[in-house]
Formats: C-alpha cells, structure tokens, sequence
C-alpha cells in the first residue's frame, strides 16, 4: 500500500451515534484519493462509488424505516482502508437554527428544569452541535468539531433547550428516534444566515459580504476591533479608583468604605441619580451569616448584570461574566462564609447604555435550603467614568458569513426539516424582514433539495415594559412579518406572545416553545389532521356598521379568553388610522371589535405592542391567538 496516498476521511457529521434521516434517500460522503473505489455497507446491502478527480465521492442509501443502532463499513479498495461508523439510529431529523435563544443550552435553564434534566436518558433523542464559525470567501464543506451525543443528565446540558424539548415531544408522541444538528449562534441576524445567491436580493447585504470577502480588509477589521477594544479597556482599568496599585483594592477585606452611599438594587445607576454615564461602579453589602450557615459550600445568584461583573466575597473573587445576557449563578467553595459579618463587593463595568441590574431577577446567597435575600439597600463608590467603549464590527453577524461556514457543510446530509427561533436581531428593520425570511426558506430548501421541507418557527415572544395600549413597535412589525411568512407552503409558527419576560430578551420558558413547535411539525410535517397545533389566526375582517367581525382560522374546540371575562389588546381605527382602544366580544368563531370613538372603523390591531400585557384571546385548547394588524 502507497503510504503517501491520502486516507479515506469522512465528514465530521458523519460520525458514531448519527441519526439517519428515515424513509428517505441517504447521502453518504467523503473523500478519499481520486479514482479510488469506495464500499459503504450497511443494513445488508453495500453500495459503491468511485472519488472523482477532487477526491470527492457519495453513495445514496436506499430508504430504511426508523430503528437501530446499526454499524455501517466503509472500505476502499486499493488502499484497503476501513472504517466503523458504530450507533446509527434511522429516525428523523431536524436542523435546529437560530440566534440566542435556540443556541440557549438546557444548561441555561436547569434551575427551571431540574426534574427534566434528571429524568432526561434516553438513547433516542441526540444532538450535534455544530461549531461557531463564519467564513466570507466560500462555503465550508466540512465542520471543524462536533460529535453526535445522546441525551443524559450531563451531556443535555450541552442541548438546545429549545430543541429538546421540541424533540422529547415527538419522541412522545412517534416513539422514533430523534436527531438534532444545532447550527446557531446568539445575536445573529437573519442574512448572515442566507447563502451568496440568495443575499443577490438584497443589494446592501451582498455588497457587506463581499466586502468582507476580501482579506486584508477582514483582518483590518478585526485587528482594528481588538486594538479599540483593549484600549478602553486598558484606559478604564488604569483609571479605577477601585484597582489603583497604590491603594488597598475596593475588594480587598482590610478595605474601609466610609464615604461610599447607598443605592438601591437592583436598579439603574441613572435611575438612582448617579449619573449618566459609562465606566465602573462598586457595589458592596454586608451580610451576616450565623453560625449553623458558616463554612458551608454556597451559590451567590446575581440575576443579569448590565453588562460585566466580577463577584467578590470576603476577597476572594468567586465569578465573572462578560455580558448581560447570562444569569450569574456564583458557587462559592466550602470555608469561604464565615459566621458573623461577610461582605460582598461587586465590581461592574458598563460598555454602553444604562447600567445596573436587571429588575425583577432573583438577588440572592443560596446555603442549601436556604435563602439570603440581596435585594435592597447596598452601598456604591463611582470607580472611573468612561465613554462608551467603540461599537465592534460584529463580523460573525455579517451577511454570508454563518451560512458558509455552518450551514453549507451540512446540506447534503438529509433531514426532516428545519426549526427556527430568530428575528431579535432584526427588529431594528422590520420592513425587510418577511422577505429574508421567504428568502432564507426557499434558500435552504433549494439547497438540501428535499423538495418543501416543513419550516417551523417561533414568533417574537413578548418582551419591554408591559403596555395595555396600542403603540408602535418594532417587535409587533416584525411578528406581523413572520405571521405573514406563513403564506409560503409548508410553514409552522409558534406563537409565544405569553412565554416571554419583559425584563429579558432571553426568557427560561423553553418547554413551552419547544412543545409549541412539535405541535407544529405534528400538523406540517407528520400531516396529523387531529391535532390542533396552533392557537387563532386570524383570517379576514369585515365590517358591519360601526363594528369589525374578524374571522380566524385554528379556533380548535372554540374561541376563549384567558385572565377576563372578555377579549383584550384590540385596537381599532378609522381611514385615518389613528387607533384608540377597543371593546371587543366573542361571537362563535368570530370577534366583534369596535369603538365609541371610531364611527366608521376600517382597520384593527391585536397584541400590538413590544409586550401586550393584556393579550388574552386563545382557543379552548389553550394555544393563543397570534398578534395581528389587518392593515
């Protein structure tokens, strides 16, 4: 045998303890010296192919029903080469995609799920976590990293929340294994999701990636984000009263806090007449702990912090977190709480915007079963005032960049369809976003050419301060555009204007939406007529006098309201369009809605806000009815 010829070497996704896509045409691939003959044997069959001149060669297995675990060989010829692929399950499988809150791990939310995540083996439910990486100059074939895990107490952590719980639900209900491959990334934005044809439709996307495609000016960009970046940070820790090397550090235990005030948290520090600006700011509390507590192992929970923190108890640092967006959930080791005074210092750098502490979040010091509470008065000392650090460049989230490098080395491998939770990051521009959307689905089926694989995905949930008035938002816009995106064949949204928290974009109810969607693919893509998979859409309006009766489609058993004794959160408005409040009632499948100051009313509103507080229109099965504007 030539040593020098290059081995046989097979896609990383393909792999021990892959999924299968059932019922289906397989593609099986890799590569291997050209003109090489290649076997792949499995289930009794064998099937064979030759490299081309790049190497290049693929098998198409023929289609096999759900089941397993099978081993599949693969051999050449010449070289003699073989390799055992051990575990494969036939099943069916879905590309989880998204930004933050399909990337969210069950990790994120285990505090919520703690019965779940105990009781979560099971050999049939698997996952893939495709790596983060973006690439402007051509489509990836291959991923870097990644292994196909099977879901257990220790290896969920790592899950897509979202995707499990979306997957626990049709393994419930089919009883067929289930296979995730998680290709997502927090804060990213619909184009970066879109391939280079696709992004041809929008002129000013194309022209980024193309940019970006060049790379000297990629390194320029990023070298100049890095240099910025530590320079504020170097200036802002240079000027910190509470680092300066000559003094005793504000976290240090034989530190004295005479002249530090009080404040109130959780807040922000513009809110309590601080001042308004960027930098470090100091917290500290004293604490007691009596002596039945002391020395015991403990968690300090700090809820979500704008937007970096570095705890410290007694001295000792016992965490940081570097944005806002993650809870802090602080172990702090065995013989660190003494009995009697303890003292907490935090030490918190905000980069831009308000910062302080989120609202509403748990503030505690957990010591077994029990609970000190933090909330309340602490004091603070102003360590160094900045302007706000440069924007960065954000380059993972430019156009291009994330289909070419995590979706595109994926697309030969056959699935059941794609789940979607995206569309924070593209709230900024609404307008756009129904045609991204349509673009990305008819992109991504083009590409796997499967044919109308099912699209499920999950609506905006709620999110802001609370409103029972109408107003303009650009979270309702942008769900208006994706309940309008279910004009395309073959589409699912879930709806989850009740499951978000106004106090944070990243809200922990994931088995909800996950549930939401697997109702969804129940109806669209195993083609259930029985189930009732969505709550009311509405269908049409018409107007009747001085009133409007709108029609809606998934009213299941009948139309409900929930916390009321009537519908809320309509607005109605004449050719003008100025909307006022509505009244509104239930009539069979249909809801009155009109006004005592709209006489001849045109168009109505439902839920439209950032965060309706009073949207409580669902049918009986108690799925709710999605946003709306009839305009």
């Amino acid at each position: 045998m030539n040593s020098n010829r290059p081995k046989i070497r097979l896609p990383r996704i393909i792999s021990d303890g892959m999924v299968l896509q059932r019922n289906t045409d397989v593609k099986i691939w890799g590569w291997a010296s050209p003109g090489e003959a290649v076997t792949v044997r499995f289930i009794g069959k064998a099937y064979h192919a030759f490299a081309d001149d790049s190497g290049e060669w693929f098998v198409r297995l023929e289609q096999a029903k759900a089941g397993g675990p099978y081993d599949m060989y693969i051999e050449t010829e010449e070289s003699l080469e073989k390799i055992t692929i051990k575990n494969i399950l036939m099943g069916d499988v879905w590309l989880c995609s998204g930004q933050s809150n399909m990337e969210m791990k069950m990790d994120s939310v285990k505090d919520t799920y703690p019965d779940e995540i105990v009781h979560s083996c099971n050999d049939y439910i698997r996952h893939f976590l495709v790596p983060v990486k973006y690439d402007f100059e051509k489509p990836q074939t291959d991923l870097e990293a990644g292994i196909w895990e099977a879901a257990n107490p220790e290896s969920i952590l790592d899950f897509t929340a979202t995707g499990y719980f979306f997957a626990l639900k049709l393994f419930e209900k089919y009883n067929i294994p289930i296979g995730l491959i998680n290709a997502s990334l927090g804060g990213s934005p619909a184009e970066a999701w879109l391939s280079e044809n696709a992004l041809r439709e929008f002129p000013e996307h194309y022209e980024s990636a193309k940019q970006l495609s060049n790379r000297d000016y990629l390194d320029k960009v990023l070298r100049e984000d890095q240099e910025s970046a530590e320079a504020w940070y170097t200036a802002l820790n240079q000027n910190d009263e509470g680092l300066k090397s000559n003094d005793i550090p504000f976290h240090d235990t034989e530190y004295d806090a005479p002249f530090w005030q009080n404040i109130k948290v959780p807040s922000y520090w513009e809110d309590e007449g601080v001042g308004n600006f960027n930098g470090v700011v100091w917290f500290r509390k004293e604490i007691d702990i009596p002596s039945t507590l002391a020395d015991k192992p403990a968690r300090l929970v700090l809820g979500n912090i704008v937007d970096e923190d570095t705890a410290y108890i007694n001295g000792i640092e016992v965490g940081t977190t570097p944005n806002q967006y993650i809870t802090r959930k602080y172990s702090i080791q065995e013989g660190l709480l003494k009995e009697g005074k303890n003292t907490i210092v935090l030490r918190v750098v905000n980069t831009a915007g308000k910062g302080g502490f989120y609202k509403d979040k748990p503030y505690q010091l957990e010591i077994g079963d029990n609970i000190i509470e933090l909330s309340g008065e602490w004091q603070y000392m102003i360590g160094a005032k900045s302007s706000p650090m440069p924007a960065p460049a954000f380059v993972q989230w430019r156009p291009l960049g994330l289909y070419n490098g995590m979706i595109a080395p994926v697309t030969s491998y056959s699935i059941k369809g794609f789940i979607w939770y995206q569309g924070e990051s593209n709230t900024k521009n609404p307008g756009e976003y129904e045609n991204l959307l349509k673009a990305l689905i008819a992109d991504w089926r083009q590409k796997w050419n499967m044919g109308n694989l099912p699209f499920l995905y999950v609506q905006l949930p709620n999110f802001m301060e609370a409103s029972e008035i109408p107003m303009e938002s650009s979270w309702a816009e942008l769900r208006e555009a994706q309940r309008r995106t279910l004009s395309v064949p073959c589409t699912g949204m879930a709806v989850a204007i009740d499951l978000g928290e106004w106090n944070d974009i990243h809200p922990v109810n994931k088995k909800d939406v996950g549930f939401r969607l697997a109702l969804a693919a129940m109806k669209t893509a195993y083609r259930d007529k029985t189930i009732v998979a969505y709550g009311p859409m509405y269908q049409s309006g018409k107007i009747d006098g001085n009133r409007i009766i709108l029609s809606f489609t998934d009213t299941g058993s009948g139309l409900t309201v929930k916390n009321g004794d009537r519908p809320e959160a309509f607005a109605i408005a004449g050719a003008d369009r100025t909307f006022v409040r509505a009244d509104a009632e239930i009539i069979g499948d249909s809801v009155a809605v009109w006004s005592e100051k709209v006489s001849h009313p045109v168009y109505v509103k439902y839920a439209w806000a950032d965060n309706p507080a009073d949207a409580n229109l669902y049918n009986l099965e108690g799925l709710p009815a999605s946003p709306f504007t009839t305009e």
